[in-house]
């Protein structure tokens, strides 16, 4: 090494962590919405030295721009005009303001969030775990005529995965257009793989997202966590159920779970499809459209639904509003059922708020969670709840991965989100809300249904736990935004 090197490298060095740290900074404090999330990165970058910038650009960046791709694609589907509404629901809605201006609010919100509108005529019918779920959309895949799409986080290589590769290859030789669409981790939790399994069958497939590392990833942010189906444009599945054998309960798999999903049909679909051509266009840069993908659909029922989605991108934190524009719209009653309980401190406010306005507010979780620190880290949470007047109830296994959100029988949040940190700003989600008391009221039901069996958390317990598992939540607890 000269020696003019020798001397001049540590200014050198010093010189490229100044620059880098000033970028870095400049960008943290320009782009970074969160405060904690800005001061924790400035904090690495001005005290590691040229590694602690490298990190923020490698990691702290969001570099993915989906709707963007998807428009310089070319969808024809973005000027497509809703439905126009008749008398009759003209009507319904004046009739709806009136009596429920809270939730006309609320309808408001969503509209700006998502800017799309809440479309009538939709029919939406819970599908109870695996076992009603399963059956019902592979025999909506049988019977396709023209398209099929089918987006997926987990899609493993077991006696459910066996059963939509036969049917999604049988459709395709049958002349169907097939697209699939699976998390590149998700895909991973079983071996074969079943993104080569059917690419190997000549099927149109692509993973987001790859990863080099999936080992090292399977709590890798950036996660497409969205469970969808269209058939023909006009059917519609989604909800909370990978395909997997452990959601079909009558099979006896080694780790049952309980789950609810859910059959569309009407103009709502099209949300559905929409969500999907954006992250096909992105992962596997084809531009879907056309009547084969989005027909005139007609109505079919009474629920009012719109589509949201939610992700690390364009569509940041827009389900985090909407639920809070529910609780603050909520006059009698929420109930949540979620397997995964990791609000952050805003969102405890708010179902502290409605709880304390007089509003019953039901949280239903597993008693025994597939994730023990999540499970400890949330018990650290409760606390904060009961005391002003929420309820906590916990139902036995096998584990419940429902996600629900109901508001005064009226209104439900379905789709695919759960209330943690991973799903509300680091993962690519997708729920609908629906406007409909009957569709509301059923789903209330099953959640009565099944706090017949469950045990409510009261705060004498919390209290009364020993010192060493209080300790053990509390430790959990500062995990949370990485769980």
């Amino acid at each position: 090494m000269p020696e003019w090197l020798r001397q001049a490298w540590p200014h050198l060095l010093a010189l490229l962590h100044v620059g880098l740290f000033l970028i870095a900074t400049v960008h943290i404090v320009l782009r970074k919405r969160d405060v904690r999330a800005a001061i924790g990165w400035a904090g690495l970058v001005w005290l590691v030295p040229i590694f602690g910038s490298l990190a923020y650009f490698i990691l702290g960046i969001n570099r993915i721009q989906r709707q963007a791709i998807a428009l310089r694609a070319g969808e024809s589907w973005k000027n497509l005009p809703d439905p126009r509404l008749t008398p009759e629901e003209t009507q319904f809605r004046e009739r709806f303001a009136g009596e429920h201006p809270n939730l006309m609010g609320l309808a408001a919100l969503c509209r700006k969030l998502t800017g799309k509108a809440a479309l009538p005529g939709n029919r939406v019918d819970p599908l109870i775990d695996g076992d009603e779920a399963y059956p019902a959309m592979l025999a909506a895949i049988a019977g396709a005529e023209r398209s099929i799409a089918l987006q997926s986080y987990i899609f493993d290589s077991d006696r459910v995965g066996e059963m939509f590769l036969e049917a999604l290859v049988a459709a395709q030789g049958r002349g169907i257009e097939v697209r699939v669409l699976i998390d590149d981790v998700g895909s991973r939790y079983s071996r074969p793989n079943m993104v080569h399994r059917l690419r190997a069958a000549g099927l149109r497939v692509a993973a987001f997202l790859p990863s080099r590392t999936p080992k090292l990833l399977r709590y890798a942010n950036l996660r497409n966590h969205r469970k969808i189906l269209v058939v023909d444009g006009r059917v519609g599945f989604t909800g909370g159920t990978n395909i997997r054998e452990g959601h079909w309960l009558s099979l006896n798999p080694k780790e049952p779970v309980q789950c609810l999903h859910f059959r569309l049909e009407g103009p709502a679909v099209r949300h559905l499809q929409e969500v999907f051509a954006i992250d096909w266009a992105f992962a596997a840069n084809e531009s879907i459209g056309g009547e084969i993908w989005f027909p005139e659909i007609d109505r079919r029922g009474p629920v009012w639904a719109r589509g949201i989605s939610d992700g690390p991108d364009e569509d940041f934190e827009k389900l985090a509003d909407a639920m809070f524009g529910a609780l603050a719209a909520a006059r009698r009653s929420v109930h949540i059922v979620t397997p995964y309980f990791l609000p952050h401190a805003s969102l405890i406010d708010a179902l502290n708020s409605a709880a304390m306005r007089g509003v019953r507010v039901e949280i239903h979780l597993p008693e025994v969670n597939n994730i023990k620190l999540v499970q400890w880290a949330a018990a650290a949470q409760y606390w904060q709840l009961l005391e002003k007047g929420c309820r906590i109830f916990l139902t036995p296994p096998p584990f419940d991965h429902t996600k629900l959100m109901l508001v005064d029988g009226l209104w439900s949040l379905i789709g695919s989100t759960n209330w943690d940190p991973r799903s509300l700003r680091l993962n690519f989600e997708f729920n609908v809300e629906c406007y409909g008391p009957e569709l509301t009221q059923r789903l209330e039901a099953l959640v009565q249904e099944r706090l017949a069996n469950a045990r409510e958390v009261t705060l004498e317990e919390v209290r009364g736990l020993p010192f060493g598992e209080q300790l053990r939540n509390g430790l959990a607890r500062l995990l949370s935004p990485y769980l």
